[in-house]
Parts: structure tokens; sequence; C-alpha cells
């Protein structure tokens, strides 16, 4: 069984000065944090912000091109310290699971506007957060994320080759 959630906010982990997302269930009663890399968070902020400017992608006109949809998209498990994710396209019928990182999972549900299918098992294992929405909404404001993004500095992100 599956448990539907969407992306509830951010955070950082005080402890780890890590990015998280947490995800919740349309009840509020079920959390599941995923811990993030820079990297990552900066991935899925760019969806959040730029969700509704209608840019086309690669992977928007790949689908477009191959009329194939998202059918769900998945986190599946949760084994050795880190999530199993997938995204379950459909094309003429057919589901073809793609196995993909959590942080790629969330931005695919964001960019598409589809919940995230957590599986029970991940919701049991996940750690039990013990605030309220208030006391998290109080804790995890936009302007503490925003804060970290422009702090960032470049050379933590890495180099990629052009």
């Amino acid at each position: 069984m599956y448990l539907e959630m969407t992306v509830f906010g951010f955070t950082i982990d005080a402890l780890a000065n890590r990015p998280v997302v947490i995800l919740k269930d349309a009840k509020g009663v079920n959390s599941v944090p995923i811990w993030l890399s820079t990297t990552e968070a900066l991935a899925i902020a760019a969806e959040l912000i730029l969700s509704d400017s209608g840019r086309k992608d690669l992977m928007t006109q790949l689908m477009a091109q191959t009329a194939t949809e998202i059918g769900a998209v998945v986190i599946e498990g949760y084994h050795d310290g880190a999530f199993e994710a997938l995204v379950k396209f459909l094309r003429n019928g057919e589901e073809v699971s793609v196995v993909v990182r959590p942080c790629e999972a969330i931005a695919a549900a964001l960019k598409f506007k589809m919940p995230l299918m957590v599986a029970e098992e991940v919701v049991a294992r996940a750690s039990v957060l013990a605030m309220s929405d208030e006391e998290f909404a109080r804790e995890n404001n936009a302007r503490r994320f925003t804060e970290y993004l422009e702090n960032l500095d470049p050379a933590t992100l890495g180099k990629y080759p052009m």
C-alpha cells in the first residue's frame, strides 16, 4: 500500500547543516523527512520557483514528442540509509519504471503537479516529527531557506564540464 504525500516544506537540519524536505499526507498525520545535498535542494527549489513559468525543458519536450506521460512518482523503499524512488512512465498502454534519486522524484512530482506515492514501509520507518504544523511553520520560514540558498558558496557545488 502507498500513502499519497506532497511536499509540505523545507528546513535546515541544524546538526547536519543539510537541507531537508518534509513530505506529509493529506491528513497531516504522517511525515517523511528526506535529507538532501545542496545541489539537490537547489534543483527542487528551482522547480518550486519555475513550476508555473510554462518553460519547456528536455524531459517535457521528450515526453511530448514520444506521447509519454508520467503515471506515478513513487518513494518505494528505504535501504542502507537511502530512499529508493522511481518514476512510472506510460506510453501506448505500457508502463516503464525508471529508478531515480529521491530528489529527482520530488522534482518530477512538483514539475508535473503530481502527488508522491510513498510506501507504507517507508512511512513506518521514517523519523517521526514531534512538531505541530504551527511549530514547523515557525521553525521553517521561507526567509531561512532563502538565506541558506543566498549564502551558498559556488565552490561547494562542484564543477561541471561544458
